[in-house]
């Protein structure tokens, strides 16, 4: 399936430091849902091969990796990490089109909707980054139906 046409699975990956939640969503772009929260690891290799393992069982057409930006839109350290993972990812998945969408405020939006359905901060820790992966391919979707196309930043391999 080409990028143009904007069925298809998509993965949301909401890159921490302390943890990576990932969401993915059905093929026709109606329900995000959470997949996982990848436990941070000192070894970069398992975290890779646990993101191989998540990509090849949702054969995603595209990934949507958060850019975490400051609240006026600027980027900082965050955000060049951010941009460097997106270009691996691009190169690792070649067949997979890379998108970076700002996700500001989807953490502070995803622990508001955790308080709400009663959940304490500690319950909070192992899926906080999950729903915020949510939140992040929430938004992608809505811009894709709103827009047509594809949300955020396109990257390939170079960046």
């Amino acid at each position: 399936m080409t990028e143009d046409a904007l069925g298809g699975v998509r993965l949301a990956i909401d890159w921490g430091q302390a943890r990576i939640g990932v969401a993915a969503c059905d093929a026709g772009g109606v329900l995000a849902f959470p997949v996982e929260t990848i436990a941070p690891a000192s070894d970069a290799r398992v975290v890779r091969e646990r993101l191989a393992a998540i990509i090849a069982e949702y054969a995603p057409v595209v990934l949507y990796l958060g850019l975490p930006r400051h609240l006026r839109g600027a980027e900082g350290e965050s955000a060049a990490k951010a941009r460097g993972q997106a270009r691996w990812l691009a190169g690792a998945y070649p067949d997979v089109a890379v998108h970076l969408v700002d996700e500001r405020m989807t953490t502070v939006s995803a622990t508001r909707q955790l308080q709400e359905a009663g959940r304490s901060a500690r319950a909070q820790r192992g899926v906080i980054d999950q729903a915020a992966a949510v939140a992040i391919l929430n938004h992608a979707l809505d811009t894709e139906r709103l827009t047509g196309a594809r949300a955020g930043e396109r990257i390939d391999r170079k960046g």
